[in-house]
């Protein structure tokens, strides 16, 4: 599994949003500005996010993106499967993969369908407001 720049544009456009939630509708311009992403490519990804009901956009004058729901309750793990392709560690775990003619015999299959199970238990339980909430590396320190 390798996410893809879609995948983690998608992610800090999120947290982005997020972050300046407050303000209204926000300009794809400011979030392309803040996230140094190309604007062309930001609208195909926005555009992913507003048909899949995680964004609404406005049009004109004072337009621009929002989310649709409190930050908790967008799961990283539903912005990347929404993103990728697949999640799955292996390609006979992919959704709608044939029947691998193996499976029978198979001796690490358990092993990919638990790290499947670990990936998606992990990125299911991270929501957006997480990522917000989350302190820089290094700035973590009492004295």
């Amino acid at each position: 599994m390798l996410i893809s720049t879609k995948g983690r544009y998608a992610l800090r456009v999120m947290v982005d949003l997020a972050e300046h939630r407050t303000e209204g509708y926000i300009p794809l311009k400011a979030v392309a500005q803040r996230q140094d992403i190309s604007e062309k490519y930001l609208e195909s990804i926005i555009k992913l996010l507003v048909k899949a009901k995680l964004l609404n956009g406005l049009r004109g004058k004072g337009g621009g993106y929002q989310l649709t729901k409190a930050p908790e309750l967008y799961t990283v793990g539903s912005i990347l499967r929404l993103t990728e392709e697949s999640l799955a560690p292996v390609s006979c775990l992919e959704p709608g993969a044939a029947s691998c003619p193996r499976m029978a015999e198979c001796r690490t299959l358990s092993l990919w369908q638990g790290l499947d199970r670990v990936i998606s238990d992990y990125l299911d339980n991270i929501t957006v407001a997480d990522l917000v909430k989350s302190t820089a590396a290094g700035d973590d320190y009492v004295i």
